[in-house]
């Protein structure tokens, strides 16, 4: 009896301290528990922090500030974290730009869940943020927000808007604007493809890696990320 009562308290702790969503299936979102067990038997899965493997970049994390679509601080650490195999595929992409006398410049990478949800509840526009019934890539740790930088200024590349523009110039493809504008952006998706990043269609800034079907989304905190 007393075994019975334990294992019954022992289901109610785990319920009490379960993540249930609004949009989706909880099922389908992995918290820490269960992501702590897949990287035990997947190390190579493991987010990491990008600035650990490539020192030379440089980030501008809006969420980490007032300075974004919100104008609320959404995450308390100005870090950009990824997948192992995606900052892999970055250190390339800042390898090949590096002789063009460019670098790399990231204002977002790893966004966990949560996050995704409160986006979705102050602007509703799926063009441009993720549906929550879906999930982002970015919750996946699979996808890279990020510009270009003179490396020898320090200054961004001009492009055709400023991240987070909710605008038909910020489409990857969008053809009405100065040269230098499109050949800055073209250069970026160029290398970033050869390095196996696709852009997304709505907003020029923004990369998923290709193998990004491999990996289940995610709502683990930065403070839990080793």
């Amino acid at each position: 009896m007393k075994r019975y009562i334990v294992f019954i308290l022992l289901i109610i702790a785990s319920h009490a301290y379960a993540q249930h969503y609004k949009y989706i299936d909880s099922s389908k979102v992995m918290g820490l528990k269960r992501y702590r067990q897949q990287i035990k038997a997947q190390p190579e899965a493991r987010l990491v922090e990008i600035k650990k493997y490539i020192p030379g970049i440089v980030l501008d994390i809006r969420y980490a500030t007032t300075n974004n679509f919100t104008h609320q601080q959404m995450y308390k650490e100005a870090k950009a974290f990824a997948r192992l195999p995606v900052v892999l595929a970055l250190k390339d992409v800042e390898d090949d730009l590096k002789t063009r006398g460019l670098g790399i410049k990231i204002y977002d990478a790893y966004r966990p869940y949560a996050i995704t949800v409160k986006f979705y509840e102050v602007a509703r526009d799926t063009n441009f943020v993720a549906d929550p019934r879906k999930g982002s890539k970015h919750n996946r740790g699979c996808a890279i927000d990020m510009s270009l930088i003179d490396l020898k200024t320090g200054k961004e590349l001009d492009m055709p808007t400023g991240f987070d523009s909710f605008s038909r110039k910020a489409g990857a493809n969008y053809p009405d604007l100065p040269k230098q504008e499109i050949a800055n952006r073209e250069l970026l998706k160029s290398v970033m493809s050869a390095h196996g990043f696709k852009v997304v269609a709505t907003e020029w800034w923004h990369y998923d890696f290709n193998g990004w079907l491999k990996y289940p989304l995610l709502d683990i905190p930065f403070s839990e990320i080793q």
